[in-house]
């Protein structure tokens, strides 16, 4: 019998040591913050929760209690950054069942688990409470509810900023102090604080204070008189200067350096600030012999004299682009382009250009010649020659243009080109009652001049801002003195987005010829108006000034005068996709009066990974040659 007891006994440990222990499963977690609807503030209390990493896990009671004990904690802690030092905070476990786990005055104190109830106040804090209630469901799910009352804010009472050395006469700096947030009265957020605090040494740094510290930074609490002093000075020493920039190109040297240097724009010893630094980094891009650009100050190499050495790093680009696409238009039918591109083709940085875009209907090719030009404005000097041919059901048009221009970029927003012209042009447009083609030649040189002005917030998807072009140019037929002209040509775009998932998008277009023989002008130097970027809803060039020919059919002459405007709204409803609605309105005309033509219709958005693409239709509510029209455009807005 004493023998047969104990194997019983042992077997009934073996049995108990091996049963699970209760296991507990809290399903959700919710936060809510009395008399407060900033969604940033409840964000910040459960990002700060433990809690957070065991939902949706089995625990064990002592290990829950513990959890909720440091949730009063974690969200105590979590709201002081928003300036409530003295939270009221309640806990809660919403049960499913009536049987209950053992809650924080049942367990051993000694195993670290515990919960604040509500009949005691918060260990180690006199300044609010925080309460759970008993119990949880022998089912092992529970919800967990956490009630903030944040009781009222700690407001800036002493108020103390200040700023010692060279830096009290910098405009950029003074800026930065002027707009320190918060002051005296406001609430002590420390988010602004620390976001004002960051832009002041930010301020100091770009402009040069290297050796700025902070002698004072003190924010003092009395939780008692809800207040906080608030202490802050600098002192930013003397401002260092630009030095010598050294070019490094790894792992070949494609580009004299002689030559990159005319892109410094300061002398050494000059005043240091980082946007010259910024300055030389975007010229080095825009020039695109580089695949990666480095502008790296060494303050820390600078001397007594606190002049900064500048290294940048280069590394090549690819010294080729060669680029393939197939193409469709309505009238000049399918096809293909083809070019290629050399980056540089010597160390002075010259560039050349080849394109061939051949179509059934419509053939050009390019030739380019680009040097760097460093005088005045970064820019180019640029020689290009362009011959052209179109085929079309109603024109026979061959040109051959050869262009000379000189390009700089101004400032930020603004980009400048002038150009000289030399065209040669031969047009005839088909009829039925002409035997042979009748052609018409026509031979111009004219200056043109062009500004393009570009202020976004980002050129590929613009959501706010503006855009435009203006151009003027004019000259005299070379062998007919009658066939002058003078031709100003406007366009804008403006950009406005309501949120981050719908924008408006406006645009115009303003041209006028000042001429007296019209047709003496080339088809490419006439206005047309119908078609993608212009009025949807009609063809290509199908408003305007039209003639019929022996066919029945009716082709555009080109006009002295255009006017378009179009509004849009595009909202995008799941991730990359999206949607448009849009009306254009607008036309091509001689004289004064305008016959205005206008369109509607609606269209797909999609961000793809080569640029945003627009599929549209449209519908023309004035005569349109065709009742339905499809749009495709792919690429940036400007």
């Amino acid at each position: 019998m004493p023998a047969a007891l104990l194997r019983l006994s042992f077997a009934a440990c073996c049995l108990l040591t091996a049963m699970p222990a209760l296991a507990i499963t809290v399903t959700r977690i919710e936060v809510k913050v009395a008399g407060s609807d900033d969604q940033v503030l409840v964000d910040n209390v459960r990002s700060a929760l433990a809690l957070n990493e065991e939902t949706g896990k089995d625990i064990s009671a002592r290990r829950l209690n513990y959890l909720l004990r440091e949730a009063e904690a974690e969200t105590r802690e979590a709201l002081e950054p928003f300036g409530y030092y003295s939270p009221t905070i309640t806990i809660r476990r919403s049960d499913r069942s009536a049987a209950e786990i053992p809650d924080a005055r049942d367990v051993d104190p000694d195993d670290g688990a515990h919960a604040a109830n509500s009949d005691s106040p918060a260990a180690g804090n006199g300044n609010g409470n925080a309460t759970n209630r008993r119990g949880v469901s022998s089912d092992r799910t529970l919800t967990v509810s956490i009630h903030v009352d944040p009781g009222t804010p700690v407001r800036i009472r002493g108020f103390s900023l200040g700023l010692t050395g060279e830096a009290e006469r910098d405009a950029s700096v003074q800026s930065a102090l002027s707009a320190f947030v918060p002051r005296q009265g406001d609430v002590l957020d420390h988010t602004l604080y620390d976001a004002s605090k960051a832009r002041v040494s930010r301020a100091l740094a770009t402009h040069g204070y290297f050796d700025a510290n902070l002698p004072a930074h003190r924010i003092e609490v009395t939780r008692a008189d809800q207040a906080a002093d608030l202490d802050l000075r600098w002192t930013s020493g003397k401002r260092f200067a630009l030095g010598e920039v050294t070019f490094t190109q790894a792992p070949n040297r494609i580009i004299r350096d002689t030559l990159l240097r005319k892109l410094v724009d300061w002398d050494q010893g000059d005043a240091y600030d980082e946007a010259e630094l910024e300055k030389l980094r975007r010229s080095l891009v825009k020039l695109d012999y580089f695949g990666l650009v480095e502008v790296l100050p060494q303050p820390e190499q600078a001397g007594d004299d606190k002049i900064v050495p500048v290294q940048v790093n280069l590394t090549p680009a690819p010294r080729s682009i060669y680029t393939t696409g197939l193409s469709y238009g309505t009238l000049s039918g399918a096809g293909v382009r083809m070019g290629v591109e050399r980056r540089y083709l010597n160390t002075r940085g010259h560039k050349a250009l080849a394109q061939v875009d051949y179509a059934s209907k419509r053939k050009t090719a390019t030739l380019q010649y680009r040097l760097p030009a460093f005088a005045w404005l970064d820019g180019w000097y640029t020689a290009s020659l362009q011959a052209a041919d179109e085929q079309t059901d109603f024109l026979d048009n061959r040109r051959l243009e050869f262009v000379a221009s000189r390009s700089g970029q101004f400032n930020e927003h603004l980009y400048l080109i002038a150009s000289m012209h030399v065209l040669r042009e031969r047009w005839s447009y088909f009829n039925l009652t002409m035997q042979v083609p009748v052609y018409q030649y026509a031979s111009f040189a004219f200056p043109e001049l062009r500004a393009e002005y570009v202020d976004v917030d980002n050129k590929l998807e613009p959501r706010r801002g503006a855009g435009g072009t203006l151009l003027l140019r004019g000259g005299t037929g070379i062998g007919n003195a009658s066939a002058n002209f003078v031709q100003v040509h406007a366009s804008a775009q403006w950009f406005h987005g309501f949120d981050a998932d719908s924008r408006l998008l406006v645009r115009g277009e303003l041209g006028h010829t000042f001429t007296k023989a019209l047709f003496g002008l080339p088809p490419s130097l006439r206005f047309y108006a119908g078609g993608d970027n212009s009025v949807r809803g009609y063809g290509w060039r199908e408003i305007g000034p039209r003639i019929r020919n022996g066919m029945g059919q009716t082709y555009a002459l080109g006009a002295q005068n255009v006017v378009t405007a179009s509004v849009e709204y595009e909202r995008y409803v799941k991730g990359p996709w999206g949607a448009a609605v849009f009306i254009d309105s607008g036309s091509a005309f001689d004289g004064k009066q305008p016959d205005m033509r206008t369109g509607v219709g609606m269209g797909l958005r999609w961000k793809s990974p080569v640029g945003p693409v627009r599929i549209d239709i449209a519908h023309g509510l004035n005569q349109p040659d065709s009742p339905i029209t499809l749009h495709l455009n792919i690429g940036a807005d400007l």
